[in-house]
């Protein structure tokens, strides 16, 4: 019985870590909430696989200080950034990492910078103010990103960045 119970024991415990979710903070930031699902892919390039993340999400807050929570289909948060002023953390159910900025976050999770505080005003189907944007139909460049907003009216952005390897971000936005 005691020799069974030690070999179930590290398997518990694995099943449990592997259940495991990160706690989340429950007093939202100042400024609005956007929610829906976001796909990123990063095109294979120099060597590298293409990477890409499914996940649903919820953005709050504003460009200055906010939360960005990823979560599964099963609705388990499986990652949450958090800044504002002086501070830029990612918290994962193995605990949580600060980082210089959102661009230094993004860069490190996927391989590649992207434009949280854009996103924004982005999502909303405008250039962000903190940068010069040029009109291209059916959207804008902006910051190196080709921003397509022929979808719009059905809630759906696709942002492609410009500069190799492309990565494009596909957002559909939940409206209740």
């Amino acid at each position: 019985m005691k020799r069974r119970a030690a070999t179930l024991a590290p398997l518990l415990a694995v099943l449990l870590a592997a259940c495991a979710s990160v706690p989340t903070d429950t007093r939202p930031p100042a400024g609005e909430t956007l929610a829906g699902r976001l796909a990123v892919r990063v095109d294979a390039f120099g060597g590298e696989e293409p990477r890409s993340v499914v996940a649903a999400f919820e953005l709050q807050g504003a460009p200055e200080a906010g939360r960005l929570n990823l979560t599964s289909p099963l609705g388990t948060v499986l990652a949450q950034a958090r800044w504002s002023p002086g501070r830029v953390v990612l918290i994962t159910p193995q605990g949580e990492t600060p980082y210089a900025s959102l661009d230094d976050l993004t860069r490190e999770v996927l391989g590649e910078s992207l434009p949280v505080a854009a996103l924004f005003d982005w999502l909303h189907g405008r250039p962000w103010p903190g940068a010069t944007h040029a009109l291209a139909a059916p959207g804008f460049r902006q910051l190196g990103w080709a921003v397509d907003l022929a979808r719009f009216a059905d809630d759906t952005i696709v942002a492609v960045r410009e500069q190799l390897p492309a990565v494009t971000v596909r957002v559909k936005l939940d409206r209740s």
